[in-house]
C-alpha cells in the first residue's frame, strides 16, 4: 500500500493511503475552497433519565447536524423539542416551526412551536419515537430543520420543519421537552455532524 504523508504546520501529520488494487484509481477534488472533514458521530447517550440530553463542543465549521432518535420516550405529555445553542447557552425562544402527525393515513393534528424544533404535534404516554432530525446551515448563523419520526407505540408518523437565527456560532444541541420537567424514560439519542 502506497502512502502520502502531509506534515502539519506545527505538529502532527495526515497520512493518505492508497489500497493495494490492480489498475489505477482517480479521485478528483472539486475546485472550491472549503473544509474537508468526514461525517463524525458523537457518543450515543441513553435517554432513560433526566430532563435534558446535551451534545456540546460542536466545531464551528459544521454545516449540518443529524439528530438520531432510537425508541425515545418520556414519562409525560409535554412535546419533545430540539434546541440550538451557542457559547452563551441554549436558545429557547424565537424558533419558527411546525410539526404534525398522521395515524393510519389520517390527520392527527399540526402544531406550531416557538421554543424549539418539535418532533410531533403532541405527545402521549407509551409513544417511543425513532427517526432523524436534520439541522442545516443556510448562511451565517441561520439554521433550518426538517424531521421525520415514527412512533412504535402507534401507527403514527410525524414530519415538520422550521428555522432559527442564532446570535452567534452554533456549538451545542439540547433535546428536552417544552415544559422542561418531563423525564426521558427510554431509548437513546446521538448526533452526526459534518
Amino acid at each position: 500500500m502506497a502512502s502520502l504523508v502531509l506534515s502539519g504546520d506545527t505538529s502532527g501529520a495526515i497520512t493518505v493511503s492508497a489500497p493495494a488494487v490492480s489498475g489505477s484509481n482517480t479521485q478528483t477534488l472539486v475546485a472550491v475552497t472549503g473544509t474537508l472533514a468526514p461525517i463524525i458521530a458523537a457518543t450515543a447517550q441513553a435517554s432513560t433519565s433526566g430532563t435534558n440530553i446535551d451534545f456540546t463542543g460542536i466545531p464551528s465549521w459544521v454545516k449540518r447536524i443529524t439528530v438520531m432518535f432510537n425508541g425515545v420516550s418520556t414519562n409525560g405529555t409535554s412535546v419533545v423539542v430540539v434546541r440550538l445553542g451557542t457559547s452563551g447557552g441554549v436558545v429557547a425562544t424565537s424558533y419558527v416551526g411546525v410539526s404534525g402527525g398522521t395515524v393510519n393515513g389520517g390527520s392527527a393534528g399540526v402544531a406550531v412551536y416557538s421554543t424549539g424544533f418539535a418532533i410531533d404535534a403532541d405527545m402521549g404516554a407509551g409513544r417511543a419515537y425513532s427517526g432523524n432530525m436534520i439541522i442545516a446551515n443556510v448562511t451565517g448563523n441561520t439554521w433550518i430543520e426538517s424531521h421525520s419520526f415514527g412512533d412504535s407505540g402507534t401507527t403514527r408518523m410525524c414530519t415538520g420543519g422550521g428555522n432559527q437565527a442564532l446570535s452567534g456560532t452554533l456549538d451545542r444541541v439540547r433535546i428536552t421537552t417544552v415544559n422542561g420537567t418531563d423525564t426521558f424514560d427510554a431509548g437513546s439519542i446521538n448526533i452526526l455532524y459534518e
